[in-house]
Order: structure tokens, then sequence, then C-alpha cells
């Protein structure tokens, strides 16, 4: 159930990756405080403000020349959408890697971890992958209604949206969830675990997690062998059973719902940030340098998951 961490030696980044950290971190911070402190609060009852924010998402796609589609369903007499845009696969389109990220909050906090950092990392990534190649379809989607009262309810965005995948037959052969992932700390005692992951894991929240359930263990630990290949930001990596508290607490839950590969990619969320789901989660309290070094991994393990053209590794090194 815990010992799947592989072993690999950690990369020394070359220039060509520092220079693409040190710009992702101004890009990342731009997008954050757009959402978290010109935006604000944004759920079906700021119903101007969740627009807004939908608003923003597709202007950036669509000035990345991404064709977005909406998929709207009506909550409490409200449309609510979620966003996707796609990258066909070149050799394998009928396979998909879905990364995902919900982009509403809980209704008296700016969001700026939860989940504003995640929403900024769906976009870069998308704007970075725009001039790919994938062997296999890459799908980014921006989820709404993930937040309380409509968590694991027929009205979270990502159920509604899985189960029509589920029904259209979409082979999705991974969902890659990235949920609060902007906080990280140095000092010691500062991570916590729900129980019994404290006797494995570490007691520093300086890393990156990769989580899914026992099904999904195949994924956990082959997309944290890609990041540990591609990144030197520390990552945990655990393959759980459902009940444990916190496994579950996000999009990936309404795929495996719909019977999908999924993992959650998070710095721990209340675990280990202070100001989850209250009215301090502001921009300020990221890290950025650390969000944009974890971005940068995603892209990287990413590519090797999708097998890109050859801009991102060597011929012959995809896989």
């Amino acid at each position: 159930m815990i010992d799947i961490r592989p072993k690999v030696i950690r990369p020394r980044l070359d220039d060509n990756s520092r220079k693409m950290i040190s710009d992702l971190e101004g890009r990342l911070k731009v997008h954050v405080s757009v959402l978290a402190q010109e935006i604000g609060p944004r759920s079906i009852f700021s119903p101007e403000k969740l627009n807004a924010a939908s608003n923003y998402l597709r202007a950036f796609w669509e000035k990345t020349e991404y064709k977005v589609r909406a998929q709207t369903f009506e909550v409490e007499g409200m449309a609510c959408e979620n966003l996707a845009v796609e990258i066909p696969g070149r050799r394998n389109p009928e396979e998909i890697v879905l990364i995902g990220a919900h982009y509403d909050t809980v209704s008296y906090s700016p969001g700026a971890n939860d989940n504003g950092s995640a929403v900024a990392a769906l976009l870069e990534l998308s704007r970075l992958f725009k001039s790919e190649m994938p062997a296999k379809t890459m799908r980014f989607v921006a989820f709404v209604n993930e937040e309380p009262p409509f968590f694991k309810t027929r009205h979270m965005g990502s159920l509604v949206y899985a189960k029509a995948c589920q029904q259209k037959e979409e082979r999705i052969k991974a969902m890659i969830c990235l949920e609060t992932i902007g906080y990280y700390r140095q000092e010691p005692k500062t991570q916590k675990y729900p129980f019994p992951l404290r006797f494995f894991y570490p007691a520093t929240g300086n890393f990156v997690a990769v989580v899914g359930n026992l099904r999904s263990k195949p994924l956990v630990k082959s997309f944290s062998q890609h990041f540990m290949k591609e990144s030197d930001f520390p990552v945990e990596c655990a393959a759980l059973f459902g009940f444990i508290t916190g496994i579950d607490w996000s999009d990936h839950w309404s795929f495996w719902r719909c019977g999908y590969p999924a993992v959650m990619i998070t710095d721990t969320a209340l675990f280990r940030y202070p100001f989850y789901h209250s009215h301090e989660d502001t921009a300020d309290k990221l890290d950025y340098h650390s969000l944009s070094r974890v971005t940068h991994g995603l892209y990287m393990a990413l590519g090797r998951m999708v097998g890109t053209s050859g801009a991102l590794y060597p011929q012959g090194e995809q896989n």
C-alpha cells in the first residue's frame, strides 16, 4: 500500500529548464493574481465572479489558438460550464490523457491556492504543449462546482464530465487532477497526514504528492517515475485505500467513479496549508518559485506519458 516510490536518479536541470522555470514563475503569478485578487471568491453563489473566471480561461485559451468546448448544465437555475481544449494525438488519437483542475472556490475564499494555483498550472501546461505533437490526445479541462455543497453530488462538474466521457466510451488512459499545488515549507514539522501515513512520509512540507487509489497504483507509480526522471523537485507518492481521509477530495474521484485511472497532484492542502478554505487563501501566500518548478516537472512528465514529437526528448527517448 505504501512503498511504491520508484528508485530514480534525479536529474540536474539544464539551462533551458532553468529558463523555463523562471518564465513560468511570472506567468503563474499573473494567473493566480487575476483569479484570487481581481475576481476573488467564485461559485454559483457569486455568479458574476464565476462567469468572470470562466471568461478568463476561455480568453486565454482562445488567445493561445485553441478551440474551446463548453459543457453547459444547469444547477439551481444557473448555467454552469466545464471548459475543455484538446490536442489530437498523432499516432493514437483515441487514447486520451486528461489534465484537469476546478476553477470554483468555496463561497467565502479568494482561492489563491485552492484552486488558483492548479488552474494557473493547467493554463500554462496547455500553452507549453500547444506547439507539441503528442502521440496520444491531450485534453485540458477546467471543472466547475468541485467545492461544497456540490462535492460528490450529481452537480459536481467533473462528475458530469466523466459520466459524459463514459457514455461516449472515450478511452481516457489517465486523468491527472491538479489540486492545491502552490504552498511549500522548508521547516520541520510543517507536514501533517491522516492516520497512518505519518509513520511512512516526511514531516517537512517541501514536496508535491502524487496520490491515487489502489486501482490507480500503476498510474501513480509511472507518473511519479516520469516526474522524478525530469525534475529535481521533491515528490512523494502513494496508492491508498479509498477510506483514508483526503484521498478522494478532488475531481479525480469523479473519474474513479466512472472506471478511469486517475491521480491527484497536490501539496496536500489542509494537511499543510494553514489558510485552506479561508478568506486568507490569498495570492501573497503562495511559493511561486516552487509552483513553477512543479509545473515544469509536470510538463516534462506529461511529455513522457503522451509521447511528444521530440521537442522534449532526443529521438528514441519518448515512452
